[in-house]
């Protein structure tokens, strides 16, 4: 499991668990719930390629970022573990 703390968003970590370019299970603490635990199950099983490229620069507002983005990039944080 790959625990990434966020930067700029309501949310404070993202936990990413991998099974090889799949993925198992996304849970991220604080930031909007329902919306959080719906994004979580829609990624659930899918390409970690495919869920980084749809999500990778979404912006929240003014904000530089998002919950989307800072999962993507959770997401590549894992892929580069799971290589290493």
């Amino acid at each position: 499991m790959t625990t990434y703390a966020t930067k700029g968003t309501c949310s404070r970590e993202i936990q990413v668990e991998l099974d090889g370019t799949k993925i198992k299970e996304v849970k991220v603490i604080g930031g909007c719930n329902g919306n959080l635990n719906g994004i979580s199950s829609l990624l659930r099983g899918m390409d970690t390629d495919e869920a980084i490229a749809r999500m990778k620069g979404t912006l929240c507002g003014s904000k530089s970022t998002s919950c989307p983005d800072q999962i993507a990039i959770a997401l590549e944080l894992a892929k580069q573990e799971q290589l290493a």
